[in-house]
């Protein structure tokens, strides 16, 4: 039995033994489709047509034409009504000039006169399923985007940018998180935006119009971590000649963000413990205990677990902190987050070829947030008013990486070619095009290589 599917292919030829072939080829294979027998009566069934997911459409509908203007016309005005629709042309050799120039205008494949069964079913489930997989991403980012401003409607967020689910869920966490005193861990890699989702957590806070003291405890040395959260007596160590304030007296009534806490020395893991269960310190040099009511958010990108089996972290002071844990993802696993941020921090100016925007999108940003922000900081210096070139962001990005993300300038390897026609989900002339190549250059190299991608 056909398996059964809301998605449908549209055929449009003047020749209804054409197009009754077609159909019955995909009625075989489980692909519902209709027939249209002129360019107006496809255009009226796209418009009326929401399950349309893909068009096969012939390249002439008039008796003795050959020139394919008329497919042409058809194909721009289908794309008026459905602008995403993949639309694959079937052409005779005196229309293939055409046919290309289609392709290269978003046209998703063409098929020559006499078509081959195999490949065409294959390019048209491919296509279906690609389409498929883009309509859940429609509908997910949709869904996002109206969460997103419901959130916004209720919380400040601090000017965040994200696109991605898994940082909305993150945000969303944190905003709940927020209402209450309990102490938060933020871990992640550096440069991922531990920071900002504290700032987040404190403006959504009851104590928001308090103080928000930050301090990275990894960038003092050991001997002055203590002073600078507990404050120093003047002649407390050397070099003290007045009082120092120390941060939690700081944030008293507010906030205080504690960041790289897992270079925290011993003694100074016991001390925060105390403060953290009494709200009772005491100053170095000093036996008076003073109070404080602060709301404390800590971040690392330690593995505190790991740390405590080595002696090296306390354990009560863990999961004193850790009563709710807020991991960032790195910037390499949210992925949608990329162009956007981009798009921030060139202020709008992003001018920039697809080729580069792949590459950006594609290179692996160990850095993270960071090393993405001062990639574009450098670029805005070294651009001059045009477009934004790839080495404007100064990054070291392999060739093999950008290798399948733009125009091929060295042959490439089968591995290469195997990885393209994945992300192309098979679909040979969209690989083809990515590659640089013409499709039959490419079909020479899959021939060549017996790469089965037909399967």
């Amino acid at each position: 039995m056909p398996k059964e599917s809301a998605q449908k292919v549209l055929i449009v030829d003047d020749n209804p033994a054409v197009g009754k072939a077609l159909h019955l080829l995909f009625d075989v294979h489980g692909i519902a489709a209709e027939i249209a027998l002129t360019p107006q009566a496809a255009i009226k069934r796209l418009q009326g047509d929401g399950n349309i997911a893909l068009v096969l459409q012939d390249m002439n509908f008039s008796e003795d034409t050959t020139s394919g203007e008329e497919g042409k016309t058809l194909f721009y005005k289908l794309r008026q009504v459905r602008p995403d629709i993949p639309v694959i042309l079937i052409t005779a050799w005196t229309q293939l000039e055409t046919a290309i120039e289609l392709v290269k205008n978003g046209a998703a494949d063409y098929i020559a006169k006499p078509w081959d069964d195999i490949k065409l079913v294959t390019t048209v489930k491919n296509l279906l399923e690609l389409e498929d997989l883009q309509h859940q991403q429609r509908l997910q980012a949709q869904t996002l985007l109206t969460e997103k401003a419901r959130l916004l409607a209720t919380a400040n967020l601090c000017g965040l940018v994200y696109q991605s689910a898994s940082m909305h869920a993150l945000v969303d966490l944190a905003v709940k998180i927020a209402r209450s005193d309990a102490p938060v861990l933020i871990t992640g890699p550096n440069g991922s935006g531990k920071e900002k989702i504290a700032q987040i957590i404190q403006k959504n806070s009851q104590v928001n119009s308090g103080p928000f003291v930050c301090i990275n405890v990894g960038a003092l040395p050991q001997e002055l971590i203590e002073a600078e959260l507990f404050g120093a007596e003047a002649g407390a160590y050397t070099g003290i000649s007045k009082r120092r304030i120390g941060r939690f007296e700081a944030a008293d009534g507010g906030t205080l963000f504690l960041d790289e806490l897992g270079n925290l020395s011993a003694t100074g893991q016991a001390k925060l413990l105390r403060v953290l269960q009494s709200g009772e310190f005491e100053r170095l040099g000093s036996s008076e205990t003073r109070h404080c009511n602060v709301r404390v958010i800590s971040a690392t990108n330690t593995n505190l677990e790991r740390a405590i089996k080595s002696g090296e972290f306390r354990e009560d002071l863990f999961y004193r902190l850790n009563v709710f844990e807020l991991k960032v993802p790195p910037l390499e696993e949210r992925k949608e987050d990329i162009l956007p941020l981009i798009h921030h921090f060139l202020r709008g100016q992003a001018k920039l070829e697809d080729s580069v925007l792949q590459a950006l999108h594609c290179y692996s940003w160990p850095g993270n947030i960071r090393e993405l922000e001062n990639a574009c900081q450098r670029a805005l210096i070294l651009n001059e008013g045009g477009k934004f070139l790839l080495k404007d962001f100064g990054l070291p990005i392999d060739e093999t990486i950008t290798d399948s993300y733009k125009p091929l300038i060295t042959e490439p390897s089968r591995d290469v070619i195997e990885m393209v026609l994945k992300q192309n989900y098979g679909v040979v002339a969209q690989a083809a095009r990515q590659l640089g190549f013409s499709r039959q250059a490419l079909y020479r190299r899959l021939e060549k290589y017996k790469i089965e991608y037909n399967q």
